[in-house]
């Protein structure tokens, strides 16, 4: 087995003063979710430190009419979270729906600094990259330089999602029939307010409404194909419940950046826990590089990548049924997932996995 000892852990980004127990919110925020009491409709609501819900029904048809009018809905939750004068739920007894239902996704890659030196190290599509007779070490810093040019010289990365694969953040997730390594990514995302075009990095925060959590489950053995010239396919990213989303998001002006660590155990064994100071490009510089090439509209998703530790630098510890994921944010609040069988009957896959060598 490969020595990693040279892998040295960034250091725990400092933790905020006031995390509550319920929510994992900090002393002085709030967040805005959809919830739904007992059978009755899905509301988009307002959450606060301690677990009490107010409905936003009265104002707002769901979250999404929230994120359109950011300017006067935000100005509105402030108030409900400062007098709660309205009636509260109880979070803990509401189902936690996903923050939006249908946003349009943008899901960044290859964004943090260790886990792709990791990849391109270890994976076996870039072995043809390393010189004769050099050292996982030795190659790992070629390949860190060769990601601080990125970081420099090239520019952000990211491919478009479904909204079907989205799910609650306490909600079961089924392992399909297609893929051997189902594994997580753990990831810091935003939702724009506003939309804009050839917007400059510098200004781009202007585009943030809040900051939110997403877990961007894959197979990562079904990403690359021989049949298409492209090589690469990331539908499988997609399936079904393959992002838990939420609890709720964040107003961007209470979560502070430089201290946001990004947690997942598996079975109760950490596999993530990682700042997210370690981006090669910020969500501003991703933003600013979408608003290039797409429209961006209120309430668009961008989730900015995963942080080292995935399944296979834990000796190909991919998920499987029984497992039970539980994941943290600081200030966007918590997650916990079963993992279970996709139940089908007596269905079988016509094309089934990708071909990967003729």
């Amino acid at each position: 087995m490969s020595d990693h000892s040279f892998l040295k852990p960034l250091p725990a980004a400092p933790q905020p003063e006031g995390i509550d127990d319920v929510t994992g919110l900090v002393s002085g925020s709030f967040g805005i979710g959809t919830f739904r009491d007992g059978d009755g409709a899905a509301f988009p609501g307002v959450v606060v430190p301690g677990g009490g819900v107010f409905s936003l029904a009265g104002e707002y048809a769901d979250t999404h009419a929230v994120f359109e009018d950011w300017a006067r809905a935000s100005n509105l939750a402030n108030d409900v979270a400062a007098k709660q004068d309205r009636k509260a739920h109880d979070y803990r007894a509401l189902t936690i729906l996903p923050v939006l239902a249908h946003p349009n996704m943008l899901c960044g890659g290859s964004n943090y600094r260790q886990h792709v030196a990791e990849m391109m190290t270890f994976n076996k599509f870039n072995q043809d990259k390393r010189g004769e007779g050099e050292s996982d070490e030795q190659f790992f810093q070629r390949n860190l330089a060769e990601i601080d040019r990125r970081s420099r010289e090239g520019m952000p990365f990211f491919w478009t999602g479904l909204h079907s694969s989205l799910c609650g953040p306490n909600d079961d997730v089924p392992l399909p029939l297609i893929g051997e390594n189902p594994d997580w990514d753990l990831e810091f995302g935003a939702i724009v307010g506003k939309t804009g075009r050839y917007v400059r990095p510098e200004d781009a925060h202007e585009l943030i409404a809040a900051y939110v959590m997403v877990n961007d489950l894959g197979t990562v053995d079904e990403f690359r194909r021989v049949d298409v010239r492209f090589m690469y396919d990331w539908v499988s990213k997609h399936q079904p419940n393959f992002k838990p989303f939420g609890p709720f998001a964040v107003p961007k002006e209470f979560v502070d950046r430089s201290k946001v660590q990004i947690r997942l155990k598996v079975n109760g064994e950490i596999r993530q826990d990682w700042p997210i100071s370690d981006m090669i490009f910020q969500p501003e510089q991703i933003l600013s590089y979408a608003s290039e090439r797409i429209r961006l509209v209120p309430g668009d998703l961008l989730i900015t990548g995963s942080p080292p530790g995935n399944g296979a630098m834990w000796g190909n510890a991919w998920l499987k049924p029984g497992d039970v994921m539980e994941s943290e944010i600081t200030y966007l609040g918590r997650q916990t997932n079963h993992i279970v069988a996709e139940e089908v009957g007596d269905r079988t896959p016509t094309y089934g996995p990708f071909i990967t060598a003729w």
